[in-house]
């Protein structure tokens, strides 16, 4: 199969795929009904899943490396999108990532299963200390308990060798929010609650696709 015809069907799958994201995320963690559905959000989460769809089929070298990879980028789209607007990261979009990366670890080529094993469990205990020390230092919660989840899945994809690149675009993504507010004219202080997971899921994509930074 020629890339072209994958780009093509990926893309494609995406449209559909966008489409039920776009429904499932109208609903918030707790599966209360949240905002009524509009076109334009289904015709935005459509686009950006075609995206995701063609660009791993292009990257990517196998077609089972490609459908994996639009499958990684459709599960983080959904979560910084659940994550942006409720500020929750359920268990329930966070562990399938966490399994479907365990699944990648086994049958492709770029993370080896220990290597997934060991960024899972280092992820998750890297995020979960630094959260409670932030607790115990400012009395207050820094992070919220889906993060270290999070981060685990991202350990599990790109192993733990590329937790480092993960955490520096999603802090480089994190500031570049922080400047934006302040570009147009909002105010910015450490009180400011501000979601993490989607600056995760750019993390976890970015190392995916372009590898470890310095390597």
């Amino acid at each position: 199969m020629t890339p072209a015809i994958l780009a093509f069907l990926l893309g494609a799958a995406g449209l559909a795929a966008g489409v039920g994201l776009g429904r499932v995320s109208l609903r918030l963690p707790d599966g209360v009904a949240g905002a009524s559905p509009g076109p334009r959000r289904h015709a935005l989460m459509a686009l950006a899943a075609a995206a995701i769809g063609v660009w791993a089929a292009l990257v990517r070298a196998t077609p089972l490396d490609a459908v994996l990879t639009a499958l990684l980028g459709w599960q983080l789209l959904l979560i910084a999108v659940i994550d942006g607007e409720h500020f929750r990261l359920p268990d329930r979009l966070t562990l399938p990532l966490l399994a479907t990366g365990g699944l990648a670890a086994m049958v492709l080529d770029q993370t080896a299963p220990i290597d997934a094993l060991i960024g899972a469990a280092a992820g998750f205990a890297g995020l979960w200390l630094l959260a409670l020390a932030y607790r115990g230092l400012r009395g207050r919660d820094g992070l919220g308990d889906g993060d270290p989840i999070l981060l685990a899945a991202g350990g599990a994809w790109v192993g733990w060798i590329g937790l480092p690149s993960v955490l520096l675009w999603a802090s480089a993504a994190g500031l570049s929010l922080v400047a934006a507010r302040l570009l147009v004219g909002k105010r910015v202080s450490a009180t400011d609650r501000m979601p993490f997971g989607p600056c995760l899921a750019a993390g976890i994509w970015l190392t995916w696709m372009l590898g470890p930074l310095g390597l």
